[in-house]
């Protein structure tokens, strides 16, 4: 940081050094090189879903989640209901103050369609431990295609904060 002004008043038209050319070289290759690997990321990376989006509104959506719901039903835990889809089928879930609701069984391998959408506020979902994180909008319902590749249980985080009981925003996603 200079405490006085520059000696020379037009310091700009100095010609570089080569050491500082090779950096602004290098730095621009980088910057290509990232900038061509995105479509690439994009098709190839399972951290990048690709999705689409319509308008709805959350009532028109809690209907549509609550008859799915009931019609796929094959239990309940702590008042939540389980539900199990045909194969390949649509899953819905939906984000609401402070939970993710239903908790989802679906099987290794079996591609469905994912929708999501908030009745209220935005929520951030986040499933853990895989790498996936999308932003659920109220007015908007997000589907995308997912194939769980791992059998397990995994959480559903709200990573979006949603107000006091934001930490306590938790869901279920069971794949057998």
């Amino acid at each position: 940081m200079a405490i006085t002004p520059p000696s020379e008043k037009i310091w700009w038209n100095r010609p570089l050094d080569k050491v500082e050319g090779l950096w602004i070289l290098l730095a621009l290759a980088w910057c290509l090189i990232l900038f061509l690997w995105m479509p690439y990321w994009h098709i190839y990376g399972k951290q990048n879903l690709s999705n689409e989006a319509y308008r709805t509104s959350p009532d028109a959506y809690e209907a549509k989640a609550r008859a799915w719901a009931d019609k796929h039903k094959v239990g309940e835990e702590n008042g939540i209901p389980v539900v199990a889809p045909q194969d390949g089928g649509d899953v819905y879930m939906l984000g609401r103050l402070w939970e993710w609701w239903p908790i989802l069984q679906l099987k290794k391998g079996v591609t469905y369609r994912l929708h999501l959408s908030s009745l209220d506020w935005q929520h951030g979902f986040s499933l853990q431990p895989t790498n996936i994180n999308l932003q659920v909008l109220p007015g908007y319902e997000t589907v995308m295609k997912i194939t769980p590749d791992q059998s397990g249980s995994f959480g559903v985080v709200c990573n979006e904060f949603c107000g006091v009981g934001h930490h306590t925003m938790l869901g279920k996603i069971y794949v057998k």
